[in-house]
């Protein structure tokens, strides 16, 4: 798969395949033309602990998302477009300076996109002495050729794998493809996991949280609300495909977005308790033995961070704010 900048000109990244004109100045389905956008760069600490850990995990926001949910959390970036234009240098810069501040990775939030950029800044930080394993962040709506193409630059995915009814998909993420697409995705993610040598950690952190984690796959579910019976069924494919080659996430940090809140039903409401332990009860009967899960307090805006543009530009180049 072509992965030189070339893959603008007829953009064809994501499953969609829009064939927008992006070098041209087009907006693609993911509302992203060939400007390399970033709304935000800090360390981030709420991920699972083999990712964040104590220290935090260097994340790298990017502006835009093919995939687009009704119910995303993070709809000033992924509908609005708001971030920073930069280049490939500046992008890897950034790689080098969450590294500087103690991340434990870099970890590349919803970045398929922006692909041939992010390679080429991978590449650039490794020749100026990156050492941080590359997270990348992903909706799980990705090409199974892109994911292969990345393969010898990521070293943990962190995947979403979000529905297992097409019908539910079609109506949250416009996208009734997406069962069949994560699943493939996810078996490409697997392999070449397999090639590597399978999961990799260092040894514990501290105060009894696992090592960071080197290469691997963490599949997160978020439960959302009155659809437990399909996030029992996302677990019965993931369980499937990998069984405890990957570890499992599964989140009830669910929170109403205002559109969600105006339309009203049952994405207007939070997730119930009720809800979250039957998909917890049906990934401990599946075996899965790396389960990670969140307690009380998690549905919050809080844990939606601040896109103001932190770190993203340097103080020679500010770059263009939309």
């Amino acid at each position: 798969m072509d992965l030189s900048m070339a893959a603008y000109e007829r953009c064809e990244l994501c499953p969609r395949r829009c064939g927008a004109r992006r070098s041209n100045g087009a907006v693609g389905a993911c509302g992203a033309s060939s400007t390399l956008r970033v709304a935000r760069a800090a360390l981030h600490f709420w991920e699972e602990p083999p990712i964040s850990g104590e220290s935090g995990s260097g994340t790298i926001f990017f502006s835009g998302c093919p995939l687009r949910c009704v119910f995303c959390q993070n709809h000033e970036i992924s509908h609005e477009g708001f971030g920073l234009a930069v280049d490939t240098s500046r992008l890897a810069q950034m790689m080098l300076e969450l590294e500087g501040q103690g991340a434990l990775n870099v970890n590349l939030v919803t970045p398929m996109h922006f692909a041939p950029h992010v390679v080429e800044a991978v590449q650039l930080a490794r020749e100026k002495g990156l050492t941080l394993p590359i997270v990348c962040n992903t909706s799980g709506y990705e090409r199974p050729e892109l994911v292969q193409a990345l393969s010898d630059v990521v070293d943990v995915w962190l995947t979403d794998y979000k529905y297992h009814s097409s019908d539910l998909a079609h109506e949250l993420s416009a996208a009734r493809d997406y069962p069949a697409v994560a699943h493939e995705s996810l078996a490409v993610m697997v392999e070449a996991l397999r090639a590597r040598g399978g999961r990799l950690l260092d040894p514990d952190g501290e105060d009894g949280l696992p090592g960071r984690m080197r290469q691997g796959i963490v599949v997160r579910h978020l439960v959302l609300p009155g659809h437990a019976d399909d996030s029992c069924a996302v677990l019965d494919d993931v369980w499937s495909l990998c069984h405890n080659e990957v570890d499992l996430s599964v989140m009830n940090q669910y929170t109403p977005n205002e559109a969600c809140r105006a339309q009203g039903g049952e994405l207007a409401r939070s997730v119930t308790e009720e809800e979250y332990e039957l998909v917890l009860d049906h990934a401990d009967e599946l075996g899965f033995e790396r389960l990670w899960w969140q307690q009380g307090g998690t549905v919050s805006e809080s844990f939606v961070p601040a896109f103001d543009a932190t770190g993203v530009a340097s103080a020679d180049e500010p770059g263009s704010l939309r």
